[in-house]
């Protein structure tokens, strides 16, 4: 199965390429991109490149995580009293 991760990579990677294409340099080496506006690659790449890193810096688990290990709530009837951190 393909994870979060993947697809952060993957939208990341693809936007840092559209960021090389918008430039001046190579829209003059791309025929087919002479004519489009370099806003036009650059803003959707921006977007990738964001979302790519959202989805990178997110680890897709739920619950608080530190830097020992997972909190998870201390129950003492139905009134949590404290958290434990699991490793």
């Amino acid at each position: 199965m393909v994870g979060v991760k993947f697809f952060g990579y993957l939208a990341a990677g693809i936007g840092l390429v559209g960021l090389a294409l918008s430039s001046k340099k190579m829209m003059d080496l791309i025929p087919f991109l002479k004519s489009v506006s370099p806003a036009v690659i650059l803003v959707p790449s921006l977007i990738l490149v964001g979302v790519g890193i959202i989805l990178l810096l997110g680890d897709g688990k739920s619950g608080a995580k530190s830097k020992l290990g997972t909190e998870v709530p201390i129950y003492k009837g139905k009134e949590i009293v404290g958290y434990r951190v699991l490793k």
